[in-house]
């Protein structure tokens, strides 16, 4: 019997926990791994790659919390800890609600118990490069969603054997880096939030095949070079969300919809998608960015629905049909502090005093 080798996907980026602080004070605080690369990575390992995060994460609690996270979905942690190592950023979500009632977050990037900085990004270095290039042979796509020197040479590597690379911009890098990724990129994806648009996307000489720009409630656009010349831009509404709890995540889904559905043969697989496969491509991930915000936090629905519904309610949101996702809360069990490097080493306060607590790994 022939055994089923499934795709793979290698991604250097921000790889963070996320500290999620809900509308609702007495809810606990709860505990993900983040960052748009570890959240790609982690949708990707839920529908059925083999994904391998490319980090620096060390023993803080934070790095053990967002490693047992990730494992619980089947993420490969070889190369998650590459040296030199150091800590792994901690960011703060906090869900509110409008005058409107819909809900609306916003990120800190500092402990709200002391006050002090948390741990930052720090990219790969030149010292990964050589002990993970021989495990790039196969790998279908390399993602990257912040820029290094190290990150560029594994994605290069990574493209001479065939992987797409897809390529995130946060915001703006340095010229020489960008112009690098962009040349080096087949699929550039961004929010017109962030960037108006990406410069040299399209220019001769460059690998890009496809650009996206998501428009948050107007849809998303795109572009190809997939046919015999540059199209148009086209345009696809949104895919309307059964429930509005919080849109965090989104566009980490529909670009992890993207990759599922377009790239899993690397780059002859791209191509061979073609418009159509492309646009269906980005359809689907539109439907699991409109399923992601029917639950808090990035990832909120994989700790909530079974996957055979998942599955389910993505089939209906593509034909069109709205319907309730359920209600069922995320289970929080007993709490134990993600400490700040910056505190105190004393046991944390509780959340009406502000202090950073999180759920238990599972």
């Amino acid at each position: 019997m022939t055994s089923v080798v499934q795709p793979k996907i290698f991604g250097a980026g921000l790889i963070a926990l996320d500290l999620v602080m809900g509308p609702d004070p007495e809810t606990p605080v709860r505990s993900w791994a983040g960052g748009t690369c570890g959240n790609v990575l982690s949708i990707l390992a839920y529908l059925g790659w083999d994904a391998y995060p490319i980090a620096r994460m060390n023993g803080d609690p934070a790095s053990d919390r967002v490693r047992a996270d990730m494992a619980r979905w089947g993420v490969h942690l070889d190369w998650a800890s590459c040296a030199p190592t150091t800590h792994t950023p901690i960011i703060v979500q906090q869900i509110s609600r409008g005058r409107d009632g819909r809900p609306k977050h916003r990120f800190s990037w500092s402990c709200p118990h002391c006050g002090q900085w948390l741990p930052a990004f720090k990219a790969i270095t030149v010292a990964a490069v050589e002990a993970v290039k021989p495990a790039l042979t196969d790998a279908s796509v390399f993602f990257l969603d912040r820029l290094s020197r190290a990150t560029l040479t594994l994605a290069a590597e990574a493209s001479a054997r065939g992987a797409v690379v897809v390529f995130e911009p946060s915001g703006k890098a340095t010229d020489k880096l960008m112009a690098e990724a962009i040349a080096l990129a087949h699929v550039v994806k961004y929010a017109d939030e962030r960037l108006a648009g990406v410069a040299g996307v399209m220019a001769e000489g460059s690998a890009t095949l496809l650009e996206v720009q998501t428009l948050g409630e107007h849809g998303l656009k795109y572009r190809h070079r997939l046919g015999e010349e540059l199209s148009n831009w086209v345009h696809l509404g949104v895919v309307r969300a059964p429930r509005l709890a919080d849109t965090c995540g989104s566009g980490d889904w529909c670009t992890a919809g993207l990759i599922a559905k377009a790239a899993a043969g690397g780059q002859a697989g791209l191509r061979h998608a073609g418009p159509s496969g492309v646009e269906a491509a980005l359809r689907y991930g539109q439907a699991l960015a409109a399923w992601n915000c029917g639950f808090e936090g990035a990832r909120g629905g994989m700790y909530i629905v079974e996957r055979d519904t998942f599955e389910a309610q993505i089939s209906r949101l593509l034909r069109g049909e709205i319907e309730s996702l359920t209600d069922t809360p995320v289970m929080v069990e007993s709490t134990q502090p993600i400490a700040c490097p910056a505190c105190p080493p004393v046991a944390s306060k509780p959340r009406a005093s502000k202090g950073l607590r999180a759920e238990r790994a599972a």
